[in-house]
Order: structure tokens, then sequence, then C-alpha cells
């Protein structure tokens, strides 16, 4: 039995205009630093055994001080990366509306068989994912592990795992909150959903 808690990064500069940012790697913002901070006051408390991210910054610093906060040392794995969203990296959806409307709509209605153009399938990625924490939870298979990620990649997993059809992670996982703990246990091969979107801590506003 392994217990994983998946973490969506802190809040970034691309955040307040809902931008996609899928590789680029966007840096987070004084509340996206505050965000790993309050996720670092409840790491000292809750038993981790172990601190993985994706390799992106904005994953990496939200768990640094996670791991210091347990005395652990984070590890980054690719497998972690958020979605690459092809020609609409860095676009808002209005933008993407106006470049390639007919390619939207069909993302929008199903966005696995019609995923952004020239992006990540994410049946890929969330195989991917997948793996890599079959692979943690074979590591430390009574381990507690924090996994800091991406808002996609942790939709696309968690419908993997459950067994939910991929092309509903949007409307079933409408939203992962930066900074926020979702917690899944994995036992014998089965996937449980402990809690979702559970704040770290009561969290601070945003700085203006």
């Amino acid at each position: 039995m392994t217990d994983f808690i998946l973490v969506r990064h802190g809040e970034t500069v691309w955040h307040a205009e809902n931008r996609y940012a899928g590789r680029t790697d966007v840096p987070l913002t004084d509340h996206g630093r505050e965000q790993a901070a309050a996720l670092a006051t409840w790491a000292a408390t809750a038993g981790l055994t172990a601190v993985a991210s994706s390799p992106l910054s904005r994953a990496r610093l939200t768990a640094a001080p996670a791991a210091e906060a347990c005395d652990l040392t984070a590890r980054t794995d690719e497998r972690l990366y958020e979605l690459d969203f092809g020609q609409g990296e860095g676009l808002t959806r209005d933008e993407m509306g106006h470049r390639f409307p007919e390619r939207l709509a069909a993302f929008l209605a199903d966005p696995v068989d019609n995923h952004l153009p020239d992006g990540e399938d994410p049946r890929r990625a969330a195989a991917r994912a997948a793996d890599c924490l079959a692979d943690l939870a074979h590591e430390q298979p009574h381990g507690r592990i924090l996994v800091v990620a991406h808002s996609t990649l942790v939709r696309v997993l968690l419908c993997q795992l459950l067994g939910i059809p991929l092309a509903d992670y949007r409307r079933v996982f409408p939203q992962v909150h930066n900074g926020a703990l979702t917690e899944i246990r994995i036992e014998n091969g089965r996937t449980a959903l402990l809690s979702f979107n559970t704040p770290a801590l009561t969290q601070a506003p945003a700085l203006h």
C-alpha cells in the first residue's frame, strides 16, 4: 500500500490570463512561492517518505521547500512533465479560438481524440505518469510520497488510475488548484481516491 499526495505547482505568471503552460518553463509568482511555503509547512508533519516532481522549475521550486522540511532530497522525473500543448502553448482559449476555431471546438468536445494541434496525446501522458507512480510504489511499497506536477497531467493520471474514461478528464476534474493536495492510495494495483483539492493550509491572498 503506497499513498501519493499529488500537488499542482504554485501559481505562475501565466495564471492570471489562464494561458496554456505545457512545456514552457514559466516562473512562479510571489503567491506561487507562498503556496510552496504553505506546502512545506504541511509537509513537515505529513510523514512523507519521498518527494518527486516534474523537471520544470515551477514544479521543482514548489517541491523543494517541502522536501527540505522533511529532510528529503526531491527527485525529478521526466514522466511528470506537463503535456505539450502544441499550437496552443502560451495561448488563452480566446486566442486559440481566433487561430484555429474548428480544432478548439473539437478539443472541447473530446480533448483526447482531438487534442490540441501538434500537442501530446493525453493517452501517452497518462501512461507515462502512471508508469512513474508504479515505479515509485514498487520502490516504496509502504511509502507516503509527495508528487508535484501539473494540472492536466494530474487530471489525466487520475482518470487513468481510477478507470474513468480519459476523454472525461475536463468534466470530472474541471480544476486542480495550485498548491492543493489530492491523495490517492495504490494497493495491489488498485487505486482509491482519498481526497481531492484539499488546501495545504489556509491560503494567503495573492499579492498585487
